[in-house]
C-alpha cells in the first residue's frame, strides 16, 4: 500500500507563532493600560480627607481638599499654593452651601465624593455623586484639575468641567457656560458678576440676574459673527477663542506673557469687582503678576455700584460715590444710596406751603435708568430743568449740550459712572423736595438808593431847622407807642405760647373731666389685650377723641409715665395718631387721642367680604404709610421710640384713608445713647419678635418684625393664623414663604390686578422683616427704600 504524504508543519507554527505575538501584545497593552491607570490613581477609594489634610497634585502645586473660610468654617475646593504662606483658591465646590465645621471629614467610595458632617444627625452632602458608576480611583492634577476615573482609565469626572471663577490652561469655557465671580476674596459664594460664552460666539461680562442684552452688558469681545464656541487659555498666557469642531478658526484676545517660561502658571480669573485678570504665577520666584485685564478700568463694570451712586476715581482708586443729597445705605457699595430727604414729586394742594422742588447738578455722569416716553429737544439747559420740575414722573434729567437732547428719566438710577471724555458733555439734574423753612444761602440784598439834592443859603437852615423838630418830637411818639405796643405784644405772645404748649405737650386729664367726655364710657368703640377705647368729646372744645383705659398694665411711677407721655405727645408725623393727653389719677390711667372717623386697618382688610377690600393700589400705599410712621418713631422722634404692639388694630385710617399707627399704651422709650433695652413682654401674640421669648435686649428690630407680619395680613388681606385654611396655609408667613422659595407666587394670588413688580419688591420685603435673627432685619428706612424700588432685594433666606 503505497505510502500516504505528510503534512508539513510549518503552517501550524506559523499559527502558533501569530497567536503568540498577539497575547504577546494584548500583555503588554494591558500592561501599558494597568500602568497608565497606576500613574493616574494617586487616590484610591475610601481615602478619607480631614479639614488638616488635603490631596496635592504631583509638583505639589496644587491642592485638593478644605480650605478655610471664616472662623472656624471651611468648604471643599482646589487652591494653588503659590507660596508656603500664600494660596489661591481656583475652584470651589457647592459654592453657595453653608461653610462647615471643623469636624466634617470628605470620603472617596465607589458612589464618588461625599462629605461627612459631624452632626446629630448625621448628615451629609454629595460633592460628586456618580451614583452607580464603577469608580475605580482619582488624581489632583499639575494642570490644576481634579479627575476621577473608572477601572478603564475613563474620566467619569472632573473640576475642569464645573468651572467656578477660574480658568485655567487646558480648560474649556463652552458656549453657554459661565465664569461667576466670588462675593469677596474671603468669600467664595456667588458673586455679582459673570462672563458667559454666548451662543453667537461673542464672550460678554454681565451683572448677575439680568438679561443678555446690550443695556446690561459691560465688556465684549465683538466676536458675535465669528464661528466661536469656546474661550480657551495658553500655556503662554494668550486668552483666545476657537470653534468646537474647526480648531483651525481661532481668534486671540490678548498678547499672552511676553516674559513666559515653563516654570510660569497662566489662569484667568473673573474677581470679585467684576474685573477679568489674567495673572502669571512664577513657581520658582513665587512671584506673581497681572499681564491683561477687561475691561479697561473699574469704572467701566456695570453694577459696581448700587443704585444712585456713580462710578469715579479718587486719589488714583475707584470710589463709588453717592447722588447729590443722597446718603450711603450700608458700607457695602453695591447696597447704593437712597434719598437724604422725604421725596414730593407732584405736590398737591396745601403742600406747596411747605415744600417746593428744586434741582441738583452734577456733569458727566453716564448711568441708566428707566427713560419717560418722551426724549425732547429743548434750546437750553434751563428748559430742561424746568421741563422735569413740571413732570410729576421724572426724578432726572440728563441735557446733553452738543445737540440740545434732554432725556427725562425716573429713579432709581443704576450703571452710573463719571466719565472723563468730554466728546459729549451733559448735565444731570436730580430734583430734590425742600423745605419751605430751609435756609437759602446766596440772596442778593437790593440796597436802597439816597436821592441827593444840592441846597444853600438861608432856606436851608430854616429847613433843617423845621425838619429836626419834627424829628424829635415824632421820636417821642414813636417810642411811647413802640414801649405801650412791646408790653402788648410780650403779653399776647405769652398766652399764645401758654397755649401752644398745651397744645404740643399731652396736657394731664382729671378722671372726671375724662368721665364726662365719655358719658361715663358710654360708647365703646374697641378693645384690645390692655385696654378698651371710648368715643368722647371734649366739653371745653367740643372736639372728638379717643379715650383709652388701660387695664392689666403693670405699675409704674408717676414720674416715669408722666416723662414717657410728654416724650410721646411731642411725635408729629402724618401716620401718627395724636396723643392729645392722659390721666395718672390713683390706679386710673387713660390715654386721649384724636379720632379717627374710619375705623382700623383690620375693619377693612379682614372684611369676609371681599369684594369691598381696597385695591392693590390702595393696600401698598396703606403699607408704606406704616413704615413711614414706624421709621419716625425709631429714628426721627428726640427720643427714639419702640411702638411694642404694631398690629393692624392698632392703626386707624383718618377721614382721608390716610394710615395712622396708634396705641402708644405699651411703647418702650430709649435714652439718646441707647440701642437696647430689657423690658418685660409687651404687645400682642402673633406678631411679637421671636427675642420677646428669649430674655435677651430688645431693640427696634422688634417693631420691622411685627411690620412684616402686618405686611403679609395687607398684602393677602388675611390673618397670619387662620384654622380654617388648608393645613399648609394656616400659617400666613410659613405658607407665603414655601411658596416664595419653591417658586409658586401664583399660588399666593388674589383674585384681583396687581403691579407683579411691586407685589414681589413688598414680598422680600416683609420675609427679609420677619427673620429669626434680628440682625438680619432691615432698618425701617431701609424698608422704605426697598418698597419705594430705590433699592435691589436680594432673595430671603428661610426664616
Amino acid at each position: 500500500m503505497p505510502n500516504r504524504p505528510q503534512s508539513s508543519p510549518f503552517p501550524n507554527m506559523l499559527l502558533f507563532m501569530f497567536f503568540l505575538i498577539l497575547q504577546t501584545l494584548d500583555s503588554e497593552s494591558a500592561a501599558a493600560a494597568a500602568a497608565a491607570l497606576k500613574a493616574n490613581c494617586q487616590i484610591n477609594l475610601d481615602s478619607t480627607l480631614f479639614t488638616n489634610s488635603s490631596w496635592l497634585s504631583p509638583s505639589g502645586r496644587f491642592a485638593f481638599g478644605f480650605y478655610p473660610e471664616g472662623s472656624d468654617s471651611f468648604k471643599v475646593g482646589i487652591q494653588l499654593i503659590e507660596s508656603p504662606n500664600k494660596t489661591t483658591v481656583i475652584w470651589t465646590s457647592n459654592r453657595d452651601d453653608s461653610p462647615v465645621s471643623k469636624n466634617a471629614t470628605l470620603k472617596f467610595g465607589e458612589g464618588g465624593l461625599k462629605l461627612l458632617l459631624a452632626t446629630s444627625q448625621g448628615e451629609d452632602q454629595n460633592i460628586v455623586n456618580l451614583g452607580q458608576t464603577s469608580v475605580y480611583c482619582a488624581s489632583m492634577l499639575d494642570s490644576g484639575n481634579f479627575v476621577i476615573y473608572d477601572n478603564k482609565n475613563t474620566v467619569l469626572w472632573q473640576t475642569f468641567n464645573y468651572p467656578t471663577d477660574t480658568l485655567m490652561v487646558g480648560q474649556v469655557l463652552r458656549s453657554e457656560t459661565e465664569l461667576i465671580s466670588s462675593v469677596s476674596e474671603m468669600n467664595h459664594s456667588s458673586g455679582r458678576f459673570r462672563l458667559l460664552m454666548q451662543f453667537d460666539g461673542n464672550l460678554v461680562m454681565y451683572p448677575v440676574e439680568t438679561d443678555d442684552n446690550a443695556v446690561n452688558a459691560y465688556w465684549a469681545s465683538n466676536t458675535e459673527s465669528g464661528p466661536y464656541d469656546n474661550l480657551n487659555l495658553s500655556q503662554d498666557g494668550i486668552l483666545f477663542l476657537t470653534n468646537y469642531y474647526n480648531e483651525s478658526q481661532r481668534q486671540n484676545l490678548t498678547q499672552g506673557d511676553q516674559s513666559y517660561n515653563p516654570n510660569t502658571i497662566h489662569l484667568a480669573r473673573l474677581e470679585p469687582n467684576g474685573m477679568l485678570y489674567l495673572y502669571a504665577y512664577d513657581s520658582l520666584k513665587n512671584t506673581s503678576k497681572v499681564i491683561d485685564k477687561f475691561p479697561d478700568d473699574e469704572c467701566l463694570v456695570k453694577g459696581v455700584c448700587g443704585l444712585n451712586s456713580y462710578c469715579t476715581f479718587s486719589g488714583g482708586k475707584q470710589v463709588c460715590m453717592c447722588l447729590p443729597d443722597f446718603d450711603k445705605i450700608s458700607n457695602d457699595t453695591q447696597a447704593g444710596c437712597h434719598r437724604n430727604f422725604i421725596s414730593t414729586a407732584c405736590l398737591g394742594v396745601g403742600d406747596n406751603d411747605t415744600y417746593y422742588n428744586t434741582m441738583d447738578d452734577l456733569e458727566n455722569v453716564q448711568g441708566f435708568t428707566e427713560l419717560l416716553p418722551a426724549t425732547t429737544k429743548l434750546t437750553s439747559k434751563d428748559d430742561c430743568r424746568q421741563s422735569c420740575l413740571d413732570d410729576c414722573n421724572c426724578d432726572i434729567a440728563i441735557y446733553h449740550e452738543n445737540d440740545g437732547r434732554c432725556s427725562k428719566q425716573s429713579l432709581p438710577l443704576k450703571y452710573a459712572s463719571k466719565t472723563t471724555d468730554t466728546t459729549d458733555p451733559n448735565i444731570v439734574f436730580i430734583k430734590r423736595t425742600v423745605h419751605r423753612n430751609t435756609t437759602v444761602q446766596g440772596l442778593d440784598v437790593v440796597p436802597r438808593t439816597v436821592i441827593k439834592k444840592e441846597l444853600s443859603g438861608a432856606p436851608l437852615i430854616v429847613i433843617v431847622a423845621v425838619v429836626s423838630g419834627l424829628i424829635i418830637s415824632n421820636l417821642v411818639f414813636v417810642f411811647i407807642v413802640f414801649k405801650f405796643q412791646v408790653v402788648m405784644c410780650r403779653m399776647i405772645w405769652r398766652s399764645k405760647e401758654l397755649a401752644l404748649t398745651d397744645e404740643i405737650a399731652p396736657r394731664s386729664f382729671s378722671y372726671y373731666e375724662l368721665y364726662e367726655a365719655t358719658e361715663g364710657y358710654k360708647e365703646e368703640v374697641g378693645k384690645g389685650a390692655f385696654g378698651t377705647v371710648f368715643k368722647g368729646t371734649l366739653t371745653s372744645t367740643r372736639k372728638l377723641v379717643a379715650v383709652k383705659r388701660l387695664e392689666k398694665v403693670v405699675e409704674e411711677g408717676e414720674r416715669e409715665f408722666q416723662t414717657e407721655m410728654k416724650a410721646i405727645g411731642r411725635t408729629h408725623h402724618r401716620n401718627l395718631v395724636r396723643l392729645l393727653g392722659y390721666c395718672n389719677e390713683g390706679s386710673n390711667r387713660l390715654l386721649v387721642y384724636e379720632f379717627m372717623s374710619n375705623g382700623s386697618l383690620a375693619d377693612i382688610i379682614f372684611k369676609p367680604d371681599h369684594q369691598n377690600r381696597p385695591s392693590w393700589k390702595e393696600r401698598f400705599r396703606i403699607a408704606l404709610d406704616v413704615a413711614r410712621g414706624i421709621h419716625y418713631l425709631h429714628e426721627d422722634c428726640e427720643r427714639h421710640i419702640i411702638h411694642c404692639d404694631i398690629k393692624p388694630q392698632n392703626i386707624l385710617m383718618d377721614e382721608n384713608w390716610t394710615a395712622k399707627i396708634s396705641d402708644f399704651g405699651l411703647a418702650k422709650l430709649l435714652m439718646p445713647t441707647q440701642t437696647r433695652t430689657f423690658t418685660g413682654i409687651r404687645g400682642t401674640r402673633g406678631y411679637l419678635a421671636p427675642e420677646w421669648h428669649k430674655n435677651t435686649p430688645i431693640t427696634v428690630k422688634t417693631d420691622v418684625y411685627s411690620f412684616g407680619i402686618v405686611l403679609l395680613e395687607i398684602l393677602f388681606c388675611r390673618k397670619n393664623m387662620e384654622l380654617e385654611a388648608e393645613a399648609d396655609q394656616i400659617i400666613l408667613s410659613e405658607w407665603v414663604c414655601s411658596c416664595y422659595l419653591a417658586g409658586e407666587l401664583e399660588k399666593l394670588m388674589l383674585d384681583e390686578e396687581v403691579d407683579m413688580v411691586e407685589f414681589a419688591r413688598a414680598l422680600k420685603v416683609a420675609l427679609w422683616c420677619i427673620q429669626t435673627d434680628p440682625t438680619q432685619r432691615p432698618s425701617m428706612k431701609n424698608v422704605i427704600i426697598m418698597l419705594e424700588g430705590c433699592a435691589e432685594i436680594s432673595s430671603p433666606p428661610r426664616p
